[in-house]
């Protein structure tokens, strides 16, 4: 079936077809599954464990939405982007950017608690507060750091999903199971390959019926150079910390080589190299670091004070109307607040950027043994082709 949605001057359709099968032989049976939790929440026989994807029963459906939605599936990309963004937006680096920011929450409580700046979880609650949306769904960390995806109503409550574990929530599967009601607004805060997942969903809505009845009206997407195995970090650290006094997780820049560790007692620092066999496989094989399909995406700043300054700040790009929408109602009721942005940073990004896309690609050619297959990722598609060719 074709969706009629095709590349100008090309042949491809937006998205391959398939249902379980698929899903299972190229994509978990190949090592590319994210845990992102997209083919879960839509039918019975899949479900998250611990940190995993598990098939508890087959299934014959020849064309599925585990496969269709699923980020590992192989999309055009330059369907998806000439769909979801204005053209004129579009970088071959990050995606598309309407505005790149310096900022962080006004509040010191809520910088308090989060990540870096608490620019999300200050977004997150103005856009409950507003009426912009009605729920959001975020990632809670529970017993041993396993996450899971965790509704919020109470803009006082979003605080308690603040902080990085660095392991990926299964959290599709929450919003899957939520979004038959068409009548809730929701939010949702991302990875880069949750990001992919429901710009899928977002193109399918336009061109077909896809099932999805209720997509989200704001997708906040969080930068992420990768993830950790959950079962492989928790091995590790239980050999070095008492996992109940964990409060929080940090990961300097590449300089530092280091993964922090804040507990009830103090911060320790354990060497990257010895946890660098718990990142999780698929990660190797990611092409963004900025969640591209999100409305806006957020990350740790970079400033020349240095590290301690640094991580008092958040990197954000806007991406879409919506996310220019809530950043600029931000500003005006004084939500965050902004800083001069420093000369080179959004270059300094882009070519960061840049290196998981070459990565990637380098990845998945030793995988297939064809410089020409890149499994999931097409090698026409024009941002690659821009980037070989720069």
């Amino acid at each position: 079936m074709v969706l009629g949605i095709r590349n100008a001057g090309s042949d491809r359709v937006w998205r391959e077809q398939g249902g379980q099968r698929e899903l299972q032989d190229r994509v978990v049976g190949k090592g590319l599954c994210t845990g992102c939790g997209a083919c879960i929440g839509l039918c019975p026989y899949h479900v998250s464990h611990e940190n995993r994807i598990v098939f508890l029963h087959s299934c014959e459906v020849k064309v599925g939405r585990c496969y269709t939605f699923c980020p590992r599936a192989p999309t055009d990309l330059d369907a998806l982007r000439g769909a979801l963004f204005e053209r004129a937006d579009l970088t071959p680096e990050i995606g598309a950017v309407r505005g790149f920011y310096i900022a962080r929450a006004a509040d010191p409580r809520v910088r308090e608690t989060a990540q870096h700046g608490g620019t999300v979880s200050a977004l997150v609650a103005l856009a409950l507060k507003d009426g912009m949306i009605h729920e959001a769904i975020l990632t809670n960390a529970g017993e041993d750091l396993l996450t899971g995806g965790v509704r919020v109503t109470d803009p006082e409550r979003v605080s308690e999903s603040a902080g990085s574990r660095f392991v990926v929530s299964p959290a599709l599967g929450f919003f899957n199971r939520l979004a038959n009601d068409h009548e809730r607004k929701i939010g949702i805060v991302t990875t880069p390959c949750q990001t992919l997942s429901l710009g899928k969903m977002r193109l399918q809505a336009l061109v077909e019926d896809s099932g999805v009845t209720n997509l989200p009206k704001l997708v906040i997407g969080l930068f992420c150079g990768w993830a950790f195995s959950w079962g492989k970090l928790l091995a590790v650290l239980n050999e070095k910390v008492d996992m109940a006094s964990i409060i929080g997780m940090d990961i300097p820049p590449s300089r530092y080589h280091s993964l922090e560790i804040r507990t009830h007692s103090g911060r320790m620092e354990i060497p990257l190299d010895e946890v660098s066999s718990c990142v999780r496989e698929a990660c190797r094989s990611c092409f963004d670091m900025t969640a591209e399909f999100s409305d806006l995406s957020v990350g740790s700043a970079r400033l020349p004070e240095g590290w301690e300054e640094a991580r008092q700040w958040n990197q954000v790009v806007v991406r879409t109307r919506a996310g220019e929408e809530l950043l600029a109602l931000a500003k005006s009721k004084g939500i965050l607040e902004f800083r001069d942005i420093p000369a080179g940073n959004l270059e300094r990004l882009k070519r960061a950027a840049v290196r998981k896309k070459v990565a990637a690609v380098r990845n998945l050619i030793r995988q297939s043994g064809k410089p020409d297959d890149w499994i999931y990722l097409d090698s026409r598609d024009s941002v690659f082709a821009t980037l070989k060719a720069g």
